[in-house]
């Protein structure tokens, strides 16, 4: 029989019983033909002295180069005494990648993360890792594919490097489980985007506006009008007050048991205050602020920020730069870093320094008062120092 091509295949007939053709040049590589007429390449070989059939696939779908790589592969684990079907179910066995997506967010997010850490995890295995590699078995995963999902983020840089940080914990953790040799995650040496950090601050008139928007919707939205005062009379982060409890509202200051960053104390000022002592409490509901069914708390805040940001002309105003303008605000009146840390609840100096030049400007500004003053007294009308 001579070498087995598309021309000889498809010239062979059933000739009304099962037969096997064989290829000319590769031992063990044939055509069996039913009595129907189907074909389907196929490879005999002995493993471990047995003798063994495999069936490699039917003609059409298969070319017979296509078949014929096949059978090389066949035959060389065969060589090694490795039963190819033996082989090909143990690889099917192996965890996928949503495999371990499952078990991550199953067994690990829950006992190591926040609830908002947990919710930013499940948010990027559901969407940005599952769709993309899925389907890849966990050990076969490779630094490209990683580069490549990583690049193909690329418009969204935050989101890019925030799913390459959970992948990257999640080869950590395939590791542990055995899915993976030790010293493999393919998301090493995969370089981050460079994240231009956002700042948007409200400036004084923003905020009567802001005001004066808040007292005309509050009886539309009594509970987001109290939390918007509160996040910016507080520097408080959006879930800190969204998920407040009246036990930890003390009387001047909140004492907040599990924040972002740990427990920590938020101070109380007297407006802020205020703004707590005229939130009706409702008798069975633990929640600051309520939400619209009984013993429920407000859990979106932001539907009703995106209209009151509308109305006061904010647009391009976010729930957390209420946050930022805390901040400035406090760097205005003359705080210094070290003390706004201390007020926004941050652990590390770098996290704070994002307002430095915040601080340069107010330090800047003092200085102007400062020496436009002295310098009154001592050049008299003219401050110019000129002759």
């Amino acid at each position: 029989m001579p070498r087995l091509t598309k021309r000889t295949v498809d010239a062979i007939k059933a000739n009304g019983s099962d037969a096997v053709y064989w290829d000319g040049e590769l031992t063990g590589f044939g055509l069996r033909v039913r009595k129907s007429g189907r074909k389907n390449y196929v490879v005999q070989t002995r493993v471990d002295g047995k003798l063994r059939w495999f069936t490699i696939g039917p003609h059409g779908p298969l070319t017979p180069d296509e078949a014929r790589t096949k059978a090389l592969e066949v035959l060389a684990e065969a060589k090694k005494g490795i039963d190819p079907r033996t082989a090909e179910a143990a690889r099917e066995a192996e965890p996928t990648m949503a495999n371990l997506g499952k078990r991550f967010l199953e067994e690990y997010v829950p006992d190591h993360c926040k609830k908002s850490t947990q919710l930013e995890y499940a948010r990027s295995v559901l969407l940005f890792v599952d769709p993309v590699i899925g389907e890849l078995r966990v050990a076969e995963v490779q630094r490209k594919d990683i580069a490549a999902l990583h690049h193909d983020l690329r418009d969204k840089p935050y989101q890019a490097n925030r799913t390459l940080g959970v992948l990257s914990k999640m080869f950590s953790l395939a590791e542990v489980w055995g899915w993976r040799p030790d010293g493999t995650n393919p998301c090493r040496h995969v370089k981050r985007f460079k994240e231009h950090k956002r700042e948007r601050f409200l400036s004084e008139e923003e905020t009567e506006r802001l005001g004066e928007v808040l007292r005309e919707a509050e009886a539309e939205m009594p509970s987001a009008v109290a939390a918007f005062r509160l996040l910016l009379l507080t520097g408080c982060r959006m879930s800190e007050i969204r998920d407040l409890k009246w036990q930890y509202v003390k009387e001047d200051c909140i004492e907040l048991p599990d924040a972002k960053t740990g427990g920590r104390v938020v101070p109380l000022g007297p407006e802020a205050r205020a703004v707590l002592a005229a939130i009706p409490r409702e008798d069975d509901n633990p929640w600051v602020i309520a939400g619209r069914l009984p013993g429920t708390h407000l859990t979106d805040l932001q539907r009703p920020w995106r209209r009151i940001r509308e109305r006061a002309g904010l647009e391009d105003v976010r729930i957390h730069d209420l946050r930022h303008s805390f901040a400035s605000r406090a760097l205005a009146l003359g705080e210094s870093l070290t003390m706004i840390g201390k007020l926004l609840g941050h652990t590390q100096v770098q996290t704070t320094a994002r307002y430095a030049h915040l601080a340069r400007d107010s330090i800047q500004s003092a200085a102007s008062r400062i020496t436009g003053s002295i310098g009154g007294n001592l050049l008299g009308g003219d401050k110019s120092g000129s002759a």
